[in-house]
């Protein structure tokens, strides 16, 4: 289970209202205040009748008990990757646990004072009649939970294909100019929770709590043939040789993982840098592997259980500033922070990806 978003609008969107909100929500945050409640304008925010389209993040169960458990050890998960230095994170890095109408995310950021730090680091506003508990100036630390509750509100979920690849890789074992299909693709599911606010029975906003990688998708693999007929012939007609060129191929096919087929007009992109920037194919195919499985190429992602964001899962995203200033909203920024960090870390992106498939995490 891999451990797993300008403040981030990404997840709690913020829509401008402050010519008519600034003077009422001044008083009303005052008398809130004293009660342990705090007023503001957005929390989640979408337009009317528009939905949230932020997708994917991590690996996860979906029933509430296992969510639980994934949760758990996540957290666990979360501090040893923090001590391990993973994602970017270092000793700074820090996490607090808010409950958003009894769903649950944790905020990753650095130097958390108090409540207020938390929910700004996260990215978090709040609705007028929205309540949060314990009161902003409580000072916290990774034990606290910040408890958020809005009226009118439900959690709800809903699901998303995320497309599959298509991987291509050359072997001997088949004569030159063939294909055969090695493993068929199945997509992946995305699954997102929601807060879900219904007027005369219409959805009037849906704002995205988190999102996870329910099911990673599974590429499909062609084999491209490159041998010779004259050589197929010959294995053929024995048992023996048949044997060796099995096992020529699969000795050509080791240490190559093949040509990856863009699926999007973003991991196009990703694909046309890497390779203008002295990469291959094989490192392209490393590339789209990771971030398939750690956040389904959503540049938004925030995981639930760890606060890692975006494509990368940085913990926390903010460490990805070092590739960019709009690297809350900019793939291109976050990718070129991911290859830099696969680079420093590991040596390289192959190297990365061959620690997440022992790992499940890099």
């Amino acid at each position: 289970m891999t451990s797993h978003r300008k403040e981030k609008a990404s997840i709690f969107k913020r829509v401008t209202r402050r010519q008519w909100i600034r003077s009422g929500a001044i008083v009303a945050a005052a008398a809130l205040l004293v009660t342990g409640g705090f007023v503001s304008r957005d929390f989640y925010k979408t337009n009317v009748n528009r939905t949230s389209t932020s997708t994917i993040s991590a690996y996860s169960a979906t029933k509430s008990d296992e969510v639980d458990q994934f949760q758990a050890a996540s957290r666990g998960e979360l501090r040893d990757d923090i001590k391990a230095g993973r994602r970017g994170a270092d000793a700074n890095t820090s996490y607090v646990k808010v409950v958003i109408n009894g769903n649950s995310r944790v905020v990753l950021g650095e130097n958390f004072t108090d409540v207020k730090s938390v929910l700004q680091q996260g990215g978090i506003t709040l609705e007028p009649e929205d309540t949060v508990s314990p009161a902003l100036n409580t000072k916290v630390n990774e034990s606290t939970t910040i408890t958020i509750e809005r009226a009118g509100s439900t959690i709800e979920t809903s699901e998303k294909a995320i497309p599959f690849n298509t991987v291509e890789k050359k072997t001997d074992a088949l004569p030159e100019g063939t294909k055969k299909v090695q493993e068929e693709g199945e997509k992946g599911i995305m699954e997102m929770t929601n807060l879900v606010t219904k007027a005369g029975g219409k959805i009037a906003e849906s704002n995205t709590i988190s999102s996870w990688v329910k099911k990673a998708p599974k590429s499909k693999v062609i084999l491209i043939g490159t041998g010779s007929t004259q050589s197929q012939s010959t294995g053929s007609s024995s048992s023996g040789s048949s044997s060796n060129s099995g096992s020529s191929s699969s000795s050509s096919d080791s240490g190559n993982l093949g040509t990856t087929v863009p699926a999007s007009e973003m991991q196009k992109w990703a694909h046309d840098y890497l390779l203008a920037n002295g990469y291959n194919e094989s490192d392209f195919t490393a590339t789209v592997y990771i971030i398939n499985h750690e956040s389904g190429w959503d540049p938004t992602a925030t995981n639930p259980s760890s606060g890692a964001y975006g494509l990368p899962q940085a913990l926390p995203g903010s460490k990805m500033a070092s590739a960019g200033a709009d690297w809350q909203t900019n793939y291109q920024t976050q990718l070129k922070w991911f290859l830099s960090y696969c680079n420093e870390r590991y040596g390289s992106v192959q190297g990365a990806y061959n620690y997440w498939l022992s790992n499940h995490s890099y």
